[in-house]
């Protein structure tokens, strides 16, 4: 530290030297340039300088990272729909890639802003470092579930707008985020599924595929003929032009129950339709095997009489069964 009456004999001695400025609080910078005159006023003047020009850099480093970060995350969405043109764009993905890309800048931008500012970034990852850490552990359910939503995105079980069963819930996907599965089911009741529950069960997609099976089985009489029903079954099955073509619909008997010969139509058809598709096949194959004259076996019951059964009451106003008086062989045991 270079003492005033130090300096004022190096000033006096070389005029050109002068003191490197320091920090000190302000009602001291005050009573400074009232003291001191025309050099405390400069030296006060030169820290101010220097604090705004430090601010102004901070607020244009500030500026230029939010500007960063929202090109960098449209940059990065835009990069992710030509990765995926061919299987078309995700926008979950597409949105979630952005949005890791533009707070990874807004983090690096708000820490060059701090040392700007001279303030000690080490102590302040220290300190968001124990934060996380306490953070984390006081909410491990919400990071399995953010851990599961990362392995989703990246493995794409299932996409916005996909119908799928999950966790026993069967719907169409509305939104997937880090946290938690929206999925909308058939009553129009939107269903919100834990990530970490969705990737730890079975997951069913019904629309990743350009086509799926519909699977019917009909039971006939064992009178009736087996041929003719096979037949019209193929028969119904081309007639609806939902039904595809190729694989070709296919019909066999498939089991000989009790009472009943079950024959089985299998048919593809796209995913959208496969209710509409399959209601409507059971409808006109009813028609179909009513016209032919085949039946549909009904399921047969017995009741089996054990013996005649008779009120308790009855039985006590019959009174005891009569004794004999006829009496009774004496039975003796030999000894030996």
């Amino acid at each position: 530290m270079i003492f005033p009456q130090r300096l004022a004999i190096t000033s006096a001695i070389d005029p050109g030297v002068m003191a490197p400025p320091t920090v000190q609080s302000l009602g001291a910078n005050l009573h400074r340039m009232a003291a001191g005159g025309a050099p405390a006023w400069g030296i006060t003047i030169g820290g101010l300088i220097h604090l705004v020009s430090n601010l102004l850099i901070a607020a244009l480093v500030l500026v230029a990272t939010l500007w960063a970060s929202k090109w960098a995350a449209r940059v990065a969405s835009r990069a992710m729909g030509r990765v995926h043109r061919r299987s078309g764009p995700d926008v979950t993905l597409q949105n979630f890639i952005g949005s890791l890309v533009r707070y990874t800048v807004l983090i690096v931008g708000s820490i060059a802003v701090l040392q700007q500012l001279g303030v000690q970034t080490t102590s302040v990852l220290a300190a968001l470092g124990a934060a996380s850490l306490a953070i984390g552990l006081a909410l491990q359910g919400g990071l399995s579930n953010v851990a599961a939503g990362v392995m989703i995105l990246l493995l794409r079980p299932y996409r916005v707008g996909d119908s799928v069963e999950i966790n026993g819930r069967t719907g169409r996907v509305k939104a997937l985020d880090l946290f938690a599965t929206r999925v909308t089911d058939a009553d129009n009741r939107l269903v919100y599924i834990p990530n970490a529950k969705a990737f730890g069960d079975v997951i069913v997609n019904y629309t990743m595929h350009d086509t799926i099976r519909i699977v019917m089985d009909f039971g006939i009489d064992y009178d009736d003929d087996v041929d003719l029903a096979l037949s019209l079954l193929l028969k119904c099955a081309r007639a609806d032009n939902r039904v595809a073509a190729t694989p070709a619909p296919w019909a066999k008997v498939t089991a000989l129950n009790d009472n009943s010969v079950t024959v089985t139509l299998r048919a593809w058809t796209d995913p959208n339709a496969y209710l509409d598709v399959k209601f409507d096949l059971i409808k006109s194959v009813k028609k179909a095997f009513e016209r032919a004259g085949l039946t549909f076996p009904y399921p047969h019951q017995v009741a089996v009489e054990s013996r005649p059964w008779t009120a308790p009451r009855s039985r006590q106003a019959a009174g005891p069964a009569p004794v004999s008086k006829e009496p009774r062989a004496r039975t003796s045991t030999p000894l030996g």
